[in-house]
């Protein structure tokens, strides 16, 4: 496949826009043997939006825990409890989209397609990033706090907008802050992490939200009965397969990343995926949980991706971090 040069990828980013999205984000986890306190407010934030006004929602299983991202509205339907951990910060989500008047070479997906352009930028600057890969789109995380650099990094590459209310305002950086635009430290080697690559595929699906109810009562025993007593909490790199199922229900549009084992246990006819039906194998990041301050970890993974235009989803979560790549 022909590589852009670095003029193309230039024109390329400009050409693409960068939305702050109007939401305030959580990010807290549940452990598995709390999860009986939480399966109340849980289900009615999946399956009865017309009772809570949570717009950003994501649940993801892992062996260790649930990891729960979700809004200011979403937040207040969990009640403090020795097994729910949260994340001290406030996150806002951004989302880089094509403004229409140009269109990349490159045929990657996923979090690939930002990695030169977002991801090694924000590293530089020691901004720590929290990445929701979807069906539809990739979310890149970053804390409230860290918003001026952001802006500041960014800016020259993309036309950045805020949503407020609906309404898209251009935003620069002397908009966000009166400090300091740039991180002055000098730029650390990130650690180097062991990675684990179960043996399980992966697909990344969606469905429409109408027919959520159809699948409720599998959706229901995947999520919140299929684990297994005995589960062995810490993977070891000999594992064959990792538990890993993520749900996320973001302004209306739902995205499912679940093995093949699990997609089986639904109706065919009512998740859908790309026309390729491809399959994705994970990796999975870090030997210790990986905390929320340390910056490049996804920059380390996804750059190597970019460079080889190798199509990869990622998705954090509360202790690790997985990239899902094409099998």
């Amino acid at each position: 496949m022909q590589k852009q040069s670095s003029g193309e990828e230039l024109l390329a980013t400009r050409n693409m826009d960068l939305h702050i999205l109007d939401h305030r984000l959580r990010v807290t986890s549940i452990s598995k043997n709390g999860l009986v306190n939480f399966t109340h407010p849980l289900i009615k934030l999946i399956f009865l939006r017309n009772r809570t006004r949570c717009k950003f929602f994501s649940l993801t299983e892992t062996p260790e825990n649930y990891t729960v991202v979700l809004d200011e509205e979403g937040f207040k339907e969990l009640r403090p409890s020795e097994h729910l951990q949260v994340e001290s910060a406030i996150w806002l989500p951004l989302n880089v989209v094509s403004n229409g008047s140009a269109s990349s070479s490159s045929q990657a997906v996923g979090v690939t397609k930002i990695a030169k352009s977002v991801i090694a930028p924000l590293a530089q600057q020691h901004v720590s990033v929290f990445m929701l890969s979807t069906y539809q789109t990739d979310f890149i995380l970053v804390k409230e706090k860290d918003l001026s650099v952001v802006v500041s990094t960014l800016e020259e590459e993309f036309n950045i907008y805020k949503e407020e209310g609906g309404e898209s305002v251009p935003v620069h950086c002397q908009d966000v802050s009166n400090g300091l635009h740039k991180n002055g430290r000098e730029a650390i080697q990130p650690t180097v992490h062991p990675v684990l690559i179960p043996k399980n595929q992966f697909c990344v699906m969606s469905l429409d939200p109408d027919t959520l109810p159809s699948i409720a009562t599998t959706l229901i025993d995947v999520l919140f009965y299929s684990s297994s007593p005995k589960e062995d909490p810490q993977p070891s790199p000999s594992q064959d397969c990792v538990k890993f199922f993520s749900f996320s229900l973001i302004d209306g549009y739902i995205s499912l990343v679940m093995d093949t084992e699990a997609q089986r246990q639904f109706p065919a006819d009512l998740l859908f995926t790309s026309s390729s039906g491809e399959l994705w194998r994970m990796v999975r990041i870090g030997g210790q949980p990986l905390g929320f301050d340390e910056c490049g970890i996804v920059a380390q993974i996804s750059q190597p991706l970019a460079d080889s235009d190798i199509s990869a989803y990622y998705i954090s979560t509360f202790s690790f971090d997985h990239a899902l790549q094409s099998s």
